[in-house]
């Protein structure tokens, strides 16, 4: 069986997560006394270097991000940091296996990141469903707190930084970064309108860092073992290692962290077991609700985020949902549709009604009525409207699995 590259879950199964003294045994906090001996600027121009990119989706550069919120900070008394654990994406659970197997690791990143940018405040916003993840996390700050390595002062920044916990109500929606700062302000979850981006004016008008969990956990290895330590892994545009979680028809589903462009084919087949006994392999859903439908044809194409967004397929936040060929495609693409709908915030015309309408117009070739190639015609036309038009990427997210759809699997079946 093909081994992991294990460094956000290094410590997963090997120490007590409920036990500082085991984290910190095993090397914890190091690399937050590392940082805390240098200038903002240097920890910021290594995780740069590092090519370290947000493992919540976006894959957007994490040193970029804390490079401008940095900047902007110049011009504010108070800047925060914030950790999105909201984890609500169907067929993901990367962040709850990291919370709940080593909850420090990703708080030592959030103060790195703290460090990085001189943050007055944190906060980790979770999803409030995660039981057992809030009860490590409050034990863990709590720990944390005992040992004087929260409510410190950073050199450069007199206010004493710590972190608070935020539980979140269920919404969809809250995890897009824009409408968790609105939950996080005690307001509904609505979406703002951007720019302004975070990093400029995010909680309470605040410049704002948020990245991930996974993101934030990968931090205290860069800072430990350097830059070019971390690039020794994965690709030259993808570096690192990534954490994908694998569910449906194969025999061993669950979490793997393996080097970024690994191949599809090897996780399915290798680390996952391959398929269930009987199945044969027909699709993978790449993402979640808000990702690409994938056949055969991409499974020994590598697993990073320039090559594949080429190709019109996105890795997300690295949930992978496998189907075998008792699945219907249509019935999927209902499923998620459903849920979009459900989830719509209404805040804006072509989300609200254009969710509703996708989901009629699903029903339509579904039934056979109107016949399916006009039918699945209108619903792509319709999604990419949405997709221009929508204030939010809930809005914006329904072509990408509609689109894959009708690509893979053009008579939707």
């Amino acid at each position: 069986m093909a081994e992991e590259n294990r460094i956000v879950l290094r410590n997963t199964g090997k120490i007590d997560p409920e036990n500082i003294e085991d984290y910190i045994s095993a090397g914890g906090y190091e690399a937050f006394k590392k940082a805390a001996g240098i200038k903002p600027t240097e920890i910021i121009d290594e995780i740069i270097e590092s090519g370290l990119r947000g493992r919540g989706g976006a894959g957007f550069s994490t040193g970029l991000k804390e490079r401008f919120t940095s900047e902007a900070c110049l011009r504010c008394d108070d800047r925060f940091i914030i950790c999105n654990a909201d984890e609500g994406e169907p067929g993901t659970f990367k962040d709850r296996i990291i919370i709940e197997n080593d909850p420090h690791i990703f708080l030592e990143g959030m103060l790195i990141a703290a460090r990085a940018i001189l943050a007055t405040r944190g906060y980790v916003y979770i999803r409030g469903e995660y039981s057992l993840s809030i009860r490590r996390l409050e034990k863990a700050i709590e720990d944390m707190r005992k040992k004087g390595i929260l409510g410190v002062k950073f050199p450069g920044n007199e206010v004493p930084f710590d972190i608070e916990i935020k539980k979140g109500a269920g919404s969809y929606l809250c995890g897009e970064e824009l409408t968790l700062l609105e939950s996080l302000e005690g307001k509904r979850g609505y979406p703002r309108i951007k720019p302004p981006f975070p990093a400029e004016k995010g909680l309470w008008g605040a410049p704002t860092l948020v990245n991930n969990v996974e993101t934030f956990a990968c931090l205290p290895s860069i800072i430990s073992n350097g830059q070019e330590w971390y690039r020794s892994f994965g690709t030259e545009k993808s570096p690192g290692t990534k954490i994908f979680t694998i569910s449906g028809k194969v025999k061993n589903p669950g979490y793997y962290e393996v080097e970024m462009g690994t191949t599809l084919r090897t996780l399915i087949f290798g680390f996952a077991g391959g398929m269930t006994e009987g199945s044969r392999f027909k699709s993978a859903l790449l993402g979640g609700a808000a990702g690409t439908f994938a056949d055969s044809s991409v499974l020994d194409y590598s697993l990073e985020y320039d090559s594949f967004r080429e190709m019109g397929i996105t890795l997300g936040s690295g949930a992978i949902i496998v189907m075998d060929e008792s699945v219907e495609i249509a019935d999927m693409l209902n499923s998620i549709l459903r849920f979009f709908e459900h989830e719509s915030c209404g805040k804006c015309v072509p989300c609200r009604a254009g969710s509703r309408q996708l989901l009629l117009t699903m029903q339509e070739i579904m039934n056979g009525k109107s016949g399916n190639g006009g039918a699945v015609k209108r619903l792509v036309e319709q999604a990419e409207f949405m997709e221009k038009t929508s204030l939010c990427p809930l809005g914006q997210s329904h072509i990408l699995p509609i689109r894959s759809a009708v690509r893979f699997f053009p008579d939707l079946k």
